[in-house]
């Protein structure tokens, strides 16, 4: 009889962001969680002293894959115009969906959630502030359009939810982006 796979710490936090990108923070339980991965709550408490620290461990996965391997990524292109061009294409024109970004905004007075999503804010708007100046904008332009880049994105994903999708088609959308692009980077 073969053994059951040990479960990884990422296991869990893997699971978790799932539940919270399905009910947000309150849908990190522990008991559902353990059912889901076929365990129980004594491996969850192997691996996390307690629900907030599986909270945190969600939103770190989330973090990484979300945001710093996608600043990575980008910062693999030398040019600042092309790697906004991509992180534009990549954010507005690909993904339908923002599941995880919606629920941390909507749990964002969280006392473990809240601090982690304004960290993520802040690395994202620098990191968009810094190809404007590398692009030879003055600071306080790089940072405006910074801002504007990035409450794009935020407004357009709530807009998307909020009218059920219907606001900017699929079929649109890569005219907005190639719209949006063109005013914020002109």
């Amino acid at each position: 009889m073969a053994g059951k796979r040990k479960l990884a710490r990422e296991d869990w936090a893997d699971a978790a962001l799932e539940a919270l990108c399905d009910g947000g923070v309150a849908a990190i339980a522990v008991e559902p969680i353990a059912a889901k991965l076929g365990t129980t709550k004594g491996s969850f408490y192997w691996h996390f002293a307690n629900r907030d620290a599986l909270v945190e461990a969600a939103v770190r996965r989330w973090v990484d894959q979300d945001t710093e391997a996608l600043i990575a990524l980008l910062d693999g292109i030398s040019d600042p115009a092309s790697r906004l061009r991509e992180l534009f294409e990549l954010v507005f024109g690909t993904k339908d969906e923002q599941r995880a970004e919606l629920a941390l905004l909507a749990d964002a007075g969280d006392p473990v959630i809240g601090p982690m999503l304004a960290d993520v804010t802040a690395r994202r708007v620098d990191f968009i502030v810094r190809c404007f100046r590398e692009m030879g904008c003055p600071e306080v332009e790089a940072g405006h359009r910074g801002l504007l880049a990035y409450t794009a994105f935020i407004g357009l994903i709530q807009a998307q939810r909020a009218s059920g999708g219907t606001l900017l088609p699929s079929a649109e959308r890569p005219g907005y982006l190639e719209f949006l692009r063109g005013i914020i980077t002109r």
